[in-house]
């Protein structure tokens, strides 16, 4: 099964929203803070979801267990980063590199068709995914588990970096549990210290429930009522300047 158009678009429009957020300050540092290492999954109400893993080489060998090379100077080995994504519950679609605070990092986007299925992959087999009706809305839970906890030496961490798991939801958002409520985009967030998850420190479950409408089809459907109120409004504009040029020459 392919991903639907709807998650592509949910995933473009989310991330122009973080983008803008961003560059307007976006409150308590904006959307896009310099994690260290970070999950974000863009979910569908059908189950679909589009997961963007970026991460520092080092926090990736730390956390998941990987023995990439962390030299800063070492170019990345797409190819293996996109061995290691590639599941039969995962498709890596793309991967970016970038060079931040002397360390090499990367930025992989993946697709599933069933997001409860994502924990069977080996890059995120330290969570759980729950996603399911729960009678008038949908209601998805991710409990993370155990860090691998490498030692990958001195590569210059400071003490102050994050980690992060994000959601990017589809419809409005009913309940949460995070500590700051939902950001622009319907994203939820929950951060943790570098420092506790390499000590695999339990983060509190991630847990959201959203209406059983999405919010994409919701505008779609607005923006064509607005549409045709429009044409309407127009087409009896023209009949009545017709009407009124056709009795003017009459007389």
């Amino acid at each position: 099964m392919r991903i639907g158009l709807v998650a592509i678009a949910q995933a473009t429009l989310s991330l122009v929203l973080a983008v803008m957020a961003t560059s307007c300050g976006g409150g308590r540092g904006g959307l896009l803070r310099p994690y260290e290492y970070d999950e974000e999954i863009y979910l569908s109400l059908d189950g679909t979801a589009i997961v963007y893993v970026s991460s520092s080489i080092p926090a990736l060998n730390a956390l998941r267990g990987t023995s990439f090379d962390t030299r800063p100077n070492a170019p990345v080995d797409r190819t293996a980063v996109g061995t290691y994504f590639s599941t039969p519950v995962t498709r890596v679609t793309d991967i970016g590199t970038s060079r931040r605070a002397n360390r090499r990092f990367i930025r992989v986007r993946i697709e599933v068709d069933d997001v409860r299925r994502v924990g069977e992959a080996a890059p995120f087999a330290w969570s759980t995914y729950e996603f399911r009706s729960n009678g008038d809305g949908y209601l998805f839970r991710q409990s993370v588990g155990r860090a691998a906890g490498k030692d990958v030496g001195e590569v210059g961490w400071k003490g102050g970096e994050l980690v992060a798991f994000r959601l990017h939801l589809p419809s409005r958002i009913t309940f949460h549990n995070t500590a700051e409520g939902p950001l622009r985009g319907n994203i939820l967030r929950w951060e943790q210290p570098l420092a506790d998850r390499l000590r695999s420190v339990p983060l509190s479950r991630l847990e959201a429930r959203m209406e059983p409408a999405s919010i994409l089809y919701r505008t779609l459907w607005l923006f064509g009522w607005t549409f045709v109120a429009v044409a309407v409004t127009f087409a009896l504009a023209i009949w009545w300047l017709v009407r009124r040029n056709v009795k003017t020459a009459e007389v």
